[in-house]
């Protein structure tokens, strides 16, 4: 494998073949590194390999060497996907009984692996009670990214270190970086590395010079920068050509709408995202410089993905400019909000904690450094959950499954060989949910009923075809309901309310969505991060 520099990136070339029964043996030497990068609330289409106008080459090249896995989904919120990602059971009894059942880790730990969680943890527990021989991140949901929380640990002593040139994303790829170069242990032990970075998620902070670099880019609007996505995304073949965007939201005001110093709030709102993307992006990079340098590339396997969607909400807003805080700034705690999240999905519906597309799609890349065993740059439309990874996994490395789980491995469709999912998929979060089963989506948001999709010839969930077919509804949702008495171990199903939640808002964006509000700069903090 050759690495060439360029403007500061590392741009990545495969040449050698690298045969396949290397990385079914069941020997140290040959058993194969696996590295998990994990975005936070990232939409679907941010990167440029899915769209986005962003500056992703780290991505992209993993894209263009790799498979771009267009219909990767997750749980639709963040504790919820981590349970399911490092249990491969579905999330209500990932959560119930996580502390019963084996991750992932504790599975590779278990066949010899190095292992390290490096970023967000958001589980019960210590990752260190867990399988992961160092950590070096925060347990809670979130933290400031320049100055972190109570919660942050390095290993198991609290860490304060921070200094002026902290911020999560950097310090998460030096320390992601550490591990890769570690000699303590023999040198053909393999590792896996879970790297669980807090970017995009609120709050929304990144270095100044980043943000700066963005100001401006977003004045068009976030039904412009949707439109434009969804023509890339068409010329990349991540949508059909005939493909039409769902209508937008009705809880969302029109761009033209807004007044100057509404735009200009929104505007840096998305340049401060962006930044962060950017900054993670940036890390990738390095991580794979480091992986090449210490002659580990051509024997990993990295997966890109996102925990869910791009985050709708925006309840800070009102109490962070009393404060005179801004996006960007340290302290501060803001988030992207109904219209960029709207942007940032394309060209899905709804948002973060939804179970419609936007809310559990993610924009996955799986990448091996030595040889592809896929046709590089692949765009691959399977089904593939979280659920999935353990069990892949473990096949790519041999070992045994052992206990049950409810994924299924997806190792032969890394090998460039057909594969097709076995059983639906079923989602849930409070009064959102879905099943998904061949050619047919049942979905619901805000409690608001069951809607039909044909995902055949509606993969962008826009006409609801139940009142025409109430056979196939009934039918659907009776199989949801087996599952979630089965897996949540309830009686029935009483979820609890968007409508009604202190902590989230409906989002429905055919009725039933709270209406989005857009906050305006205030003049005495406009020359802050002056726009060009």
């Amino acid at each position: 494998m050759k690495f060439i520099a360029r403007s500061g990136f590392v741009a990545l070339y495969c040449l050698a073949a690298f045969p396949i029964t290397q990385l079914a043996r069941g020997d140290s030497s040959n058993r194969p590194n696996f590295i998990v990068i994990l975005a936070d609330d990232m939409g679907y289409s941010d990167p440029g390999c899915f769209g986005g106008e962003m500056v992703t080459p780290a991505l992209d090249r993993l894209a263009t060497e790799g498979v771009r896995l267009t219909r990767f989904h997750n749980g639709g919120m963040c504790v919820v996907s981590r349970a399911s990602l490092l249990t491969g059971q579905w999330w209500p009894r990932a959560l119930q009984d996580f502390e019963k059942v084996p991750l992932l880790s504790e599975k590779l730990k278990a066949a010899n692996y190095r292992t390290a969680l490096i970023g967000k943890w958001h589980l019960s527990g210590h990752p260190m009670d867990r399988g992961f021989d160092h950590f070096y991140g925060f347990l809670d949901g979130f933290a400031d990214h320049f100055t972190g929380s109570p919660s942050y640990r390095l290993d198991r002593a609290p860490f304060t270190d921070f200094t002026e040139d902290s911020y999560s994303s950097d310090d998460f790829t030096d320390r992601a970086i550490r591990f890769i170069a570690a000699d303590s242990s023999p040198s053909d032990q393999p590792f896996f590395l879970y790297l669980s970075y807090q970017a995009p998620h609120n709050p929304l902070q990144a270095p100044k010079a980043d943000i700066l670099r963005n100001r401006g880019k977003y004045l068009a609007g976030w039904q412009a920068i949707r439109e434009a996505r969804f023509r890339r995304q068409k010329e990349i073949g991540i949508v059909p050509a005939t493909a039409s965007l769902p209508k937008a939201p009705q809880n969302l005001p029109d761009w033209a709408s807004l007044t100057a110093a509404q735009r200009d709030l929104e505007d840096l709102r998305m340049a401060v995202y962006a930044a962060m993307v950017e900054r993670m992006d940036l890390g990738i990079g390095r991580l794979l410089a480091a992986l090449h340098a210490h002659g580990k590339s051509d024997n990993t396997w990295v997966i890109f993905m996102s925990d869910n969607g791009a985050d709708s909400f925006s309840v800070m807003d009102h109490a962070m400019l009393q404060q005179n805080k801004l996006p960007g700034d340290a302290g501060s705690n803001w988030q992207p909000g109904t219209g960029w999240a709207h942007a940032s999905g394309t060209p899905w519906r709804l948002y973060k904690i939804s179970q419609h597309g936007g809310g559990i799609t993610s924009g996955a890349i799986a990448w091996h450094g030595g040889s592809a065993k896929f046709k590089p740059g692949a765009i691959v439309s399977s089904p593939v959950h979280l659920i999935d990874v353990m069990p892949t996994f473990l096949e790519l490395t041999a070992q045994p499954l052992g206990a049950a789980v409810a994924g299924e491995s997806f190792a032969s469709l890394l090998m460039g060989k057909a594969w097709q999912r076995k059983k639906p998929l079923f989602f849930q979060y409070m009064d959102n949910r879905a099943i998904r089963d061949g050619e047919w989506t049942l979905a619901e948001v805000d409690g608001s009923d069951w809607e039909l999709f044909n995902t055949a010839s509606d993969p962008l969930e826009s006409k609801n075809l139940a009142k025409s077919n109430p056979e196939i509804v009934k039918k659907l949702s009776n199989r949801w309901h087996s599952w979630w008495l089965a897996e949540s171990g309830l009686k029935g199903y009483q979820p609890e309310s968007t409508a009604t939640s202190p902590h989230y808002k409906a989002q429905g964006d055919r009725g039933t969505g709270v209406k989005y509000e857009p906050s305006a700069m205030p003049a005495r903090l406009s020359g802050r991060y002056p726009c060009p």
